[in-house]
């Protein structure tokens, strides 16, 4: 696509008539008085365009991008290149969408830093959820602990199918090792949307959980990431 035709959204945008009918105005002055619940979906993503695009009636792109992505979090959690390239959209435009992803992400790690995650599971599975129920390839990540239950890394360990192939037991373990790591926590994602758990995913936890047992290294869980929840192996019993 020419350069000309991937910013047409932005540049195209009439130059007379600032917000006419008040329309950006009253967005505003819902959002100051009344909170995070004065906004519905599409004028959450209509409030980020308008700081992109500012002299163009942004409601239309907004309902395309809801429709096209599915959800608020779909649209924040695209690929920054597709949604540059989604009618109307640009690199501008497309960087106000992800750079509310990043602040959300940071924002949700903070609260699970410095902090026993064991005791502020709610806030860890916020993160998580954040992170990766809305990504489009299976991720394997492992939290690292301290004595404490503190994060000491959260560290992508492979991309793909959960299986010894592209996660290897003896590695995590002897990573944990090298971190100082007391004990982990698994954590992937499901792209399909269901968190529950396959036969594999159970099979690699419980190899995982016997190399660390020889070593001292403690997995309190695998957590299965998904669009429609969570799942923990552990309170499944399946640990």
């Amino acid at each position: 696509m020419a350069t000309s035709e991937l910013f047409a959204g932005e540049k195209d945008a009439p130059k007379p008539g600032h917000d006419p009918s008040g329309h950006r105005a009253r967005l505003r002055a819902r959002l100051v008085g009344s909170g995070e619940d004065a906004l519905a979906d599409h004028e959450v993503i209509e409030y980020l365009l308008m700081t992109a695009i500012p002299r163009k009636d942004v409601k239309p792109l907004a309902r395309t991008l809801l429709t096209r992505f599915g959800s608020l979090a779909g649209v924040l959690n695209a690929d920054a290149r597709t949604l540059a390239n989604h009618p109307g959209m640009g690199e501008t435009s497309a960087a106000a969408m992800k750079i509310v992803a990043i602040a959300a992400r940071r924002l949700a790690k903070a609260g699970v830093e410095d902090r026993p995650l064991l005791a502020s599971w709610q806030a860890l599975i916020d993160y998580l959820t954040i992170a990766m129920a809305h990504l489009k390839v299976e991720q394997v990540r492992v939290l690292f602990l301290d004595v404490r239950n503190q994060l000491i890394a959260d560290e992508v360990q492979g991309e793909g199918s959960i299986d010894e192939a592209a996660v290897h037991p003896r590695e995590i373990i002897k990573r944990a090792l090298d971190l100082g790591a007391g004990a982990i926590i698994l954590v992937h994602n499901h792209p399909s949307g269901s968190p529950e758990p396959s036969r594999a995913d159970i099979q690699i936890t419980n190899k995982i959980a016997e190399a660390g047992r020889l070593l001292g290294v403690v997995v309190h869980d695998h957590v299965i990431i998904g669009r429609q929840g969570h799942v923990s192996l552990k309170a499944k019993g399946l640990i």
